[in-house]
């Protein structure tokens, strides 16, 4: 703290502060400054002891004060001179900038074709403007966004590079917000979203984003009404044209090139003309100001495939587009649990599956999203056997949290997919050649690295009494806070960037929960994250990219390059070391992850509803708290937020009194199953599905028994569960068929 402070300085640090050792080497001398009175620069000045012996003559000693300065000044301009000899060069030393290296690993020239592929290929609806650290010359063509007027040329230099930021040039469909609201009589359930509707997320980021000082509370109020999920609530008065974030594309408009542009900015790729020499000899350094990473190469040019083109959904010949997959992704590794259970329930509850409807329609103006659950069928570093697949559906028939999805009334909607590291890292094109390279160090996340090879060896020469399943390589799934499974955690890190490259759509993490219909995220066709809290990182616990994007190519080259690391914060340093945060939109963490900030001190002065003040109150509500879960239900939980990531906590289960799948009698089977293994009971599958009778298990239970304050976790669980018993309908007032 400096002595200036107006906060009192306690006489022992002051005198700390002044006194100098006899034996130091230097001692701090104040200086006081020209031209400004009352105030001194301390300088440390050498203080050898031969020194202080001789006499300084007076009129030596008057100029003392103006030599420190000027030596001073002189250190000064020595380090700058030092540090600066290395500033400009594409390449840092070893020693510098400090904080991490760089990743950079493509050449400038390649970030502007993967910045106009993805503008191209219509996955950047946004307004936000192009880095001028791309360096592109003129404003690409946007068929995402509406047309208008051709940005001025006199924006641009001379030569061809920008003096700012770069806008994209709109030449798409019009746009009509919505106003999506419950009518009469049908005013007790929201409005399902109107298909093929889109959400506009540069309006979402004016309501909701943690830089721009806004809170989470107020984000959830607008997502509500915008989205009509206030239904026959509304209290707000006033004109909420502001707050529509929802729109639909016409279909009657054209995507085209607006006249008048010429012919080399008409290509979907501008290519500049050619400097003359005079220019060629004053041009900069091509990758100027980008900093490469240290000890790798240049990338080859990247090869692109054609853009995709854009259109409507309402000029689709299908509700779903080919080119963007309406695919939920899942990873799950160990014995199955009520986690993705639950994951898989809400997942029905909410989302638009058909499953209020008899027979899907084939007419539908709503493409059905589906459900892949990948299942890792051992530890992570395991080799799946040949009989892997069949075995991993004998197991999920005879695991009671599991069984129910293979019923045929979800076999549209829900599949379970058999996760295959080697075979899905040959699946990508960019790297199937060179990542076997990395295999014993293939286990990377965040600079940590498990090397498999290493572990094996070493536990092959030690003996330990430790458990072979408690060991880091063999764990399935955790247990417990202590007995985690890390190696499970980081495959996941890799696997989320494989199956949306590969095949499009949305990955979750498993610890997540849907709390509304997504049809307006599945509109907006560019690709996302969201914030990891305060932080200005990404949380890649939901992930949304386009199927062989430029991004995705750019993403897993850069990433071989830097040990296949696939950890959120690295992955943060990919997209801000290329200039390509925009192409992976950094949504606000209030759209899936609300208790986030308040569980890091953040906006408790106005937090939302409920207010968890860390992620145990899902499954442990304060007793101060305990009303709320059973008094406002699934309707006052974060309402307004597409999802919600309860941050791990495998090992705690949502509803401790009645840990068991709850789904009726047409799952009775899976429910005494359950019962029985809590009861210590070893009882098998045949014996069960043998017992003559079939009674009502649900009618030994009694309310007494039951726990007098339900917890948020429990709350959400039942609710989800009576809604597949068939006795509510879901958040939409949709009755199940069977």
């Amino acid at each position: 703290m400096p002595l200036s402070s107006s906060l009192p300085t306690h006489s022992a640090v002051y005198e700390k502060l002044k006194q100098n050792p006899q034996g130091a080497w230097t001692k701090q001398v104040f200086v006081p400054l020209p031209g400004i009175p009352n105030r001194r620069l301390r300088v440390l000045a050498p203080n050898l002891p031969p020194w202080r012996q001789f006499h300084v003559p007076k009129p030596i000693g008057r100029k003392r004060n103006l030599l420190l300065i000027c030596f001073a000044c002189f250190a000064m301009v020595m380090t700058v001179m030092l540090v600066s000899r290395n500033v400009g060069t594409p390449e840092w030393p070893e020693s510098w900038p400090p904080g991490d290296p760089p990743t950079l690993v493509f050449r400038r020239e390649d970030l502007q074709r993967i910045w106009q592929w993805e503008v191209a290929s219509g996955h950047y609806p946004s307004r936000r403007s192009i880095p001028k650290m791309i360096g592109l010359s003129s404003p690409p063509s946007n068929p995402a966004l509406p047309k208008q007027p051709r940005i001025p040329p006199s924006r641009y230099s001379e030569l061809g590079t920008p003096s700012a930021d770069v806008d994209t040039l709109g030449v798409g469909p019009k746009r009509v917000y919505l106003d999506i609201q419950s009518l009469p009589p049908n005013v007790a359930y929201p409005p399902r979203p109107v298909p093929g509707s889109v959400a506009d997320m540069d309006i979402i980021m004016k309501h909701c984003d943690f830089s721009e000082n806004k809170y989470v509370r107020d984000c959830l109020e607008v997502l509500r009404l915008g989205g009509g999920l206030d239904n026959g609530q509304r209290t707000r008065r006033g004109k909420m044209d502001d707050w529509k974030y929802i729109y639909m594309e016409q279909a009657n408009t054209t995507v085209e090139i607006p006249s008048g542009i010429p012919e080399e900015e008409q290509h979907p790729f501008p290519v500049r003309r050619p400097p003359t020499p005079g220019e060629a000899e004053a041009a900069e350094d091509p990758d100027a100001g980008l900093s490469k990473k240290r000890g790798v190469e240049w990338e080859p040019q990247l090869v692109l495939p054609s853009p995709l083109k854009h259109t409507p959904s309402a000029a689709l010949p299908h509700p779903c587009d080919t080119d963007n997959p309406r695919l939920f992704h899942m990873f799950w590794t160990g014995p199955f649990t009520d986690k993705p259970y639950l994951a898989l329930l809400s997942f029905l509850y909410t989302q638009n599956t058909h499953i209020h409807l008899e027979v899907s329609p084939e007419n539908s103006p709503v493409c059905r999203p589906e459900f892949w659950l990948w299942i890792n069928p051992g530890p992570a570093a395991a080799v799946p056997n040949p009989n892997a697949l069949s075995d991993m559906f004998e197991q999920l028939k005879l695991s009671p949290w599991a069984a129910p999805f293979l019923h045929p009334r979800f076999k549209d909607v829900i599949k379970f997919k058999l996760w295959n590291t080697t075979e899905q890292l040959d699946g990508i094109p960019e790297i199937k050649n060179e990542w076997r390279a990395l295999q014993d160090s293939l286990f990377n996340s965040g600079g940590y690295v498990i090397s498999v090879k290493q572990k094996e060896e070493s536990s092959s020469n030690e003996t330990s009494t430790k458990k072979a399943d408690d060991d880091i390589l063999n764990r399935t799934g955790s247990s417990s806070a202590s007995a985690y499974d890390r190696l499970s955690v980081i495959l996941s890190d890799m696997a989320r960037f494989i199956l949306v490259h590969r095949f499009g759509g949305i990955y979750l993490d498993a610890d997540t929960i849907f709390l509304r219909d997504w049809e307006e995220l599945w509109g907006w066709k560019g690709a996302f994250a969201y914030r990891w809290s305060r932080l200005e990182k990404y949380n890649t616990a939901v992930l949304r990219m386009n199927k062989g994007s430029a991004l995705g190519s750019f993403l897993f080259r850069t990433a071989l390059k830097n040990g296949l690391d696939f950890h959120p914060m690295t992955v943060s340093r990919y997209t801000a070391d290329s200039h390509l945060e925009g192409l992976l939109l950094r949504l606000p963490d209030a759209l899936f992850d609300s208790a986030w900030l308040n569980t890091e001190y953040y906006q408790r002065d106005r937090p939302p509803q409920p207010y968890f003040t860390e992620f145990a109150d899902f499954f442990e509500t304060p007793q101060q708290n305990s009303a709320a879960p059973q008094s406002l239900g699934f309707n006052g939980f974060f309402k307004g937020a597409y999802s919600y990531h309860f941050h791990n906590f495998w090992w705690k289960p949502f509803d401790p009194t009645r840990n068991w799948p709850d789904l009726g009698p047409r799952f009775s089977v899976g429910e005494r199953m359950a019962r029985a293994a809590l009861e210590g009971k070893n009882v098998s599958f045949s014996a069960v599905v043998a017992e003559e009778q079939n009674q009502d298990i649900g009618e030994e239970d009694t309310v007494e028994e039951d726990k007098r304050d339900l917890d948020w976790a429990a709350v959400l669980k039942r609710t989800f569960e009576s809604y597949i018993r068939g006795e509510r309908p879901n958040m939409y007032g949709e009755w199940i068929r069977w």
